[in-house]
């Protein structure tokens, strides 16, 4: 499932992207998934763990990515147990946190009210205790906290 925690949060690595420069793991790079993520966040092609092809930059390192998808690895493959502040992401992101809440317990933190879209989906706001079923309440809630 999916937590949130809202606004300022003690204990969090408030900037993903440089801490996965300098933690990310080879295969996490070659997984179906983060190819997946990184053909629809960044419009590019993974082509072997540490070359990225862009449409717009060409041939780059895989630290080359965008934020957002360094964050979104993150969430999947990191596993010390790090809270991540997802705020560098843009809405583009919002699906694949959402997946892949779905598949492991994930608690992050957010400061500014991402839009997870008009479908349904389960996200427990760690601030309230509430768990919300859409965009509506999750912008309600958010709205308090950021």
């Amino acid at each position: 499932m999916l937590k949130i925690f809202l606004g300022n949060m003690g204990g969090v690595i408030y900037h993903p992207p440089t801490y996965f420069d300098n933690q990310y793991e080879d295969e996490w790079i070659t997984d179906p998934l983060t190819k997946e993520m990184v053909k629809d966040v960044d419009q590019s092609e993974v082509i072997s763990s540490r070359l990225i092809d862009s449409p717009v930059l060409g041939p780059v390192s895989v630290k080359e990515l965008s934020g957002g998808v360094k964050t979104l690895i993150l969430l999947a493959f990191d596993k010390n147990q790090k809270i991540f502040n997802i705020s560098v992401c843009g809405n583009n992101c919002a699906k694949w946190i959402l997946e892949i809440g779905k598949k492991k317990d994930l608690t992050v933190n957010l400061r500014h009210v991402m839009n997870f879209g008009d479908g349904k989906f389960e996200i427990e706001i760690l601030n309230t205790g509430e768990i919300v079923y859409d965009m509506e309440k999750f912008a309600e809630i958010a709205g308090k906290y950021v």
